[in-house]
């Protein structure tokens, strides 16, 4: 009999479209080699042309299902994903105060792609002040740094100042990604400690098909920090792991194709 892999839990919406939400998370640690469970949020209507409507899961049956997963089966690391209202915030919470579930990383979901804010502000205001105090990391893109600090990032030196606003909220790690600081010809995200910035820098591919990138990022940390890595080292497998996935990317539907990590099938 085979022993138990590395267990992680996603937080997160359901994508009928399959290209992000748990769907991408669930084939991210599939790729990576660890267990991945899920605690649903939303039910999402939603293909490659973009979301057409949503239907919220009980805030009392996420935690539910937080709850069940982590005192049978135990978590070794857990991520979020679209948490859809402040209400669901707030349960999330309260269910990881009452069960552990290892190092906790927030992909805080507060932006479409076209930078659209998806979150009302008192949900804003949970992701703040609940739920950055209790992660291990958090992963905004620049949009989600936008709403969430109010600092507009434009360069390099941006994404520092905004690492630093984000840090004061007290998560124990902050990843300022910079894929949608498109003029610079790289792609630069950006670690911070609160002492220590760190840069990964990557290539920026001419691609369209990026649906699902952040998921995947935040999904291939946390497969990491469930075998013990430590966040630097995470992280950096992450950024390896979508830079590679992004390379893969295909088409689907007449929109945007997903980020894809099936090149870690290949050969």
């Amino acid at each position: 009999m085979a022993s138990t892999p590395p267990r992680v839990l996603t937080i997160a919406g359901s994508d009928s479209g399959g290209g992000a939400g748990l769907q991408a998370d669930l084939r991210t640690l599939f790729a990576c080699g660890v267990h991945g469970m899920t605690a649903v949020t939303a039910v999402t209507v939603q293909n490659s042309l973009g979301v057409t409507g949503y239907t919220e899961v009980p805030p009392e049956v996420v935690a539910a299902q937080i709850e069940a997963v982590a005192t049978d089966i135990g978590v070794d690391a857990a991520k979020t994903g679209m948490l859809a209202s402040a209400a669901i915030i707030e349960a999330v919470a309260a269910a990881v105060d009452r069960v552990d579930v290892g190092p906790f990383v927030v992909d805080p979901v507060a932006a479409s792609m076209h930078g659209h804010q998806l979150l009302a502000d008192d949900a804003l205001d949970a992701l703040r002040t609940l739920l950055f105090p209790r992660a291990t990391l958090v992963t905004p893109n620049l949009d989600e740094v936008r709403l969430l600090t109010g600092i507009d990032v434009r360069s390099r030196a941006d994404q520092r100042k905004a690492a630093e606003a984000l840090h004061a909220l007290g998560p124990r790690w902050v990843l300022v990604k910079g894929g949608h600081l498109w003029d610079d010809p790289e792609c630069l995200d950006v670690l911070f400690d609160g002492a220590e910035f760190v840069e990964l820098l990557g290539p920026r591919y001419d691609v369209k098909h990026t649906h699902g990138s952040g998921d995947t990022l935040a999904s291939a940390i946390a497969s990491q920090l469930a075998r013990g890595a430590d966040v630097p080292s995470a992280v950096r497998f992450g950024k390896d792991f979508i830079v590679r996935s992004v390379a893969a990317a295909y088409p689907l539907g007449g929109g945007v194709g997903p980020v894809s990590p099936l090149w870690r099938l290949e050969g």
